[in-house]
């Protein structure tokens, strides 16, 4: 059996980015994986960690020599391949040099009375230890960066400058080529702790000497200890923190050997709204804030420091002055801010551009009112709410230009509601001020008032169409606006909003830009947003783990407001689940129906001249039609599918008892016109011929 070693390759760098370091460790095993493939060199488990100043790689299982192998591949046919003289042709010389080898070397094999050429590849052992430098060059080079930097006189790219590289195939170094350096078995440690450099004896070595020059060298260990210790510190304050996702993320990768330590903050600050402080904490500093049993904001928070733990204190006071700085800068901010109200500060929506061709925040601001008073309106708000309603709109965005958001932004809105507050402003008013930002990202949740939700969907519902209107939608993978955020924000409010037609709000919403002067094609701007809106219904709906086919089936018959999409497929699916013979047999019905209609000749039918099952269906699709139209009139799908249900019996006695195509003309097109009623009771509520194409 064949002797395998371990593959350890480290790349040692400057400090890099973490959301970037993060991203690129997700794809290192496939890289690795991919190139040794590539080079034909067999392999077990690869995987992959990181550091913020190295990436490692190990490949468990490599062979010492790869085996040799023979491969035949098939090319032309003889009468293709050589002349009528027996010489090569083009495509014999061009099937050769595909395959690496010489026209004279191709065989002739016989396949059933014809004969085609055939090249044999044989690839002979070969010492894997020579294959590797360019193998890991190779993966250097592919390793992908959002950016990278050059350095030195060197022509070659990396997130940061390369400092050293380790690679071991066992014990044996892998002279690997990169940056002006050769890959050797010297390793660093952590840059305080225990600098180095390390010899590394064998492949299999690498990640205990890496924790023994104080280094933790992937994104999970780092993770636990970091969560251990957070835990730990819980335990000892009595308090809780709050290890918000992505500051977590990225504390994570700052960090080689990370501590946690306690900080604390003059009780001053507490008097600042805490989402500004916490703000100040986890986004400037990424620090971790602590908070008491009752949610409240304690005067503590959590560092995460690479530095020494022996000199704990030093880090834990250095710490605290650099967020007394932030908390002062917040604290003036916002003390200065209430010595004005709210509404003060929205004719400074007049600097604030909101897009180039759209005008500035105000003029979104005045937009939003009225859009907002037409949505309250359609939801059936009145008094004080509707009042509430064009007030949260016109304040909704003043707080953009007040210091505090300035400088901290990520409190946009909430700081406004603060301030609506100090302004003598109704609760619900401050409510809707904060929450018309939401569902801020998926699984946000919706503002809390009709009035929020109102507010809400006038301000996304106004960024959209504008930007549709001037041919700025989201493009592949492109959403600077988010506007499919925006636009599955609105769909969810619309569930909370009866009465509210999405229709007739983007009409409203881009009557609205006409009347500020906005040059623009009304109609393709209206075709443009609702078949946006019908797009991230659909992926709604896929989410939920609707058919394809039943979502098909609704759209096709003109169904475009989101509500009536969602309700139409959830009880199509559901009729279909609760009963599926029945219905598969009644979509089978309706596309057999569909095939025979004919349109132009109409539905209308003389029942003097029908009988038999020709007169049942008849009544039946009468009394369908009646019972369909009421139930989609009260919005009760449910009720719409049993009434189509009850044309089951009536149209198989049809089929089983009438010859639709009759020899006899007038038999023929009354029963087609009958065929054609039946056809547009089901219409009104789905195209069952997509269904049943669907199963």
């Amino acid at each position: 059996m064949m002797a395998e070693r371990t593959l350890a390759f480290e790349v040692g760098t400057e400090e890099m980015p973490a959301f970037d370091l993060h991203a690129a460790t997700g794809r290192l095993a496939g890289i690795l994986s991919a190139a040794l493939d590539g080079a034909g060199v067999p392999h077990g488990e690869v995987e992959a960690h990181s550091t913020p100043r190295r990436l490692i790689m190990l490949a468990r299982g490599v062979p010492e020599r790869t085996a040799a192998s023979e491969e035949a591949f098939r090319g032309p046919s003889a009468k293709i391949a050589f002349d009528a003289e027996g010489n090569p042709t083009k495509a014999a010389d061009g099937f050769a040099r595909g395959k690496g080898v010489g026209v004279d070397a191709l065989e002739l094999r016989d396949e059933g009375g014809t004969e085609y050429v055939y090249a044999v590849v044989r690839t002979p052992e070969r010492d894997v230890a020579g294959l590797l430098p360019q193998v890991l060059a190779d993966v250097v080079r592919a390793v992908p960066w959002p950016k990278t930097q050059r350095w030195g006189s060197r022509g070659e790219q990396f997130s940061r400058p390369v400092r050293w590289m380790v690679a071991l195939f066992g014990e044996e170094v892998v002279p690997v080529e990169f940056a002006g350096l050769v890959a050797g078995r010297l390793t660093r440690g952590h840059r305080f702790l225990a600098p180095g450099p390390h010899e590394v004896a064998s492949a299999d070595a690498l990640m205990d000497v890496l924790r023994g020059a104080s280094v933790v060298p992937s994104e999970a260990e780092r993770e636990a200890s970091i969560r251990e210790q957070v835990a730990r510190a819980e335990e000892a304050t009595g308090l809780v923190a709050e290890l918000h996702a992505k500051t977590l993320q990225e504390v994570v990768n700052l960090a080689e050997y990370p501590t946690v330590m306690v900080g604390s903050f003059d009780e001053l600050f507490l008097a600042v709204p805490k989402e500004i402080t916490v703000d100040a904490m986890l986004v400037h500093q990424r620090y971790f804030p602590l908070f008491e049993q009752d949610g409240s904001l304690a005067n503590k928070f959590l560092i995460t420091s690479n530095g020494d733990p022996a000199f704990e204190a030093n880090i834990v006071d250095g710490n605290e002055r650099v967020v007394a700085a932030r908390l002062y800068d917040a604290k003036f901010f916002y003390d200065e801010d209430l010595k004005r109200p709210l509404a003060a500060y929205v004719e400074g929506l007049r600097d604030v551009v909101f897009q180039e061709e759209l005008g500035t925040t105000f003029e979104k601001t005045g937009r939003i009112v009225e859009l907002a008073r037409r949505l309250a309106a359609a939801a059936g708000l009145s008094g004080a709410d509707a009042a509430d309603a064009e007030r949260a709109a016109y304040l909704c965005k003043a707080d953009l230009v007040t210091g505090a958001v300035v400088e901290f932004t990520s409190v946009q809105g909430v700081m406004g509601s603060y301030y609506a507050i100090a302004s003598g402003e109704t609760p619900q008013v401050a409510r809707a001020i904060a929450d018309h930002y939401r569902p801020r990202f998926s699984g946000d949740a919706l503002p809390e008032s009709r009035v929020g939700k109102v507010v809400a969907m006038a301000d996304k519902l106004d960024t959209i169409c504008g930007l549709f209107a001037i041919g700025q939608g989201p493009t592949g993978s492109s959403d600077p606006f988010a506007l499919r955020r925006a636009a599955i924000g609105i769909v969810s409010i619309l569930f909370e909003l009866p009465g509210v037609l999405l229709g007739e709000a983007i009409d409203s919403s881009l009557s609205l830009y006409e009347q500020a002067g906005i040059a623009f094609d009304r109609e393709a701007a209206r075709a443009s947003v609702a078949e946006f809106f019908v797009g991230r219904t659909k992926v709604m709906l896929r989410d939920e783990g609707r058919a394809a086919d039943a979502i098909d089936a609704v759209l096709a018959v003109g169904v475009e407001e989101p509500m009536e999409l969602v309700r139409r497929v959830r009880a199509l699916e559901e009729a279909r689940t609760g009963a599926r013979e029945a219905f598969d047999d009644l979509a089978t019905a309706y596309a057999r129906a569909n095939n025979l209609a004919v349109p132009e000749l109409g539905a209308q039918v003389d029942a003097g001249a029908l009988s038999g099952a020709e007169l049942d269906l008849a009544r039946a699709v009468g009394e369908a039609d009646a019972a369909c139209r009421a139930a989609l009139a009260a919005d009760d799908y449910a009720g719409a599918l049993a009434a189509l249900a009850a044309l089951r019996g009536p149209v198989d006695r049809f089929f089983e008892d009438v010859l639709v195509m009759d020899e006899d003309a007038d038999a023929r097109e009354r029963r087609l016109r009958l065929l054609n009623a039946f056809v547009a009771v089901f219409s009104q509520v789905a195209d069952f011929g997509a269904m049943a194409r669907g199963k």
